[in-house]
């Protein structure tokens, strides 16, 4: 059985995460691709953690679906920075 408080803190806490961490660097990746920048190892790294942790959430997001448009709207900024690294990688990038 899932305690509700635990469940509370822990939401909490990725909030506070996502808000003070993950979107700035998020952001700030995102603009370095958009400039035709690529992800350097630092950067994959942190993308990695970031796909890593969404995997161990999904039980917490079944149990809140309230946050489950917030994880998606998140999922997709880092679909877009992989996306255009991806297409800065290429030897035709522009």
């Amino acid at each position: 059985m899932v305690d509700e408080n635990e469940d509370n803190g822990v939401v909490l806490a990725i909030v506070e995460r996502m808000e003070t961490q993950r979107l700035p660097r998020a952001l700030d990746l995102k603009a370095k691709v958009d400039e035709g920048g690529v992800l350097d190892d630092l950067d994959i790294d942190f993308l990695e953690r970031v796909f890593a942790d969404c995997n161990e959430l999904k039980p917490l997001l079944a149990r809140h679906p309230e946050y489950q448009d917030l994880a998606g709207r998140m999922m997709s900024i880092y679909h877009a920075i992989t996306e255009r690294a991806l297409a800065n990688e290429s030897p035709d990038a522009s």
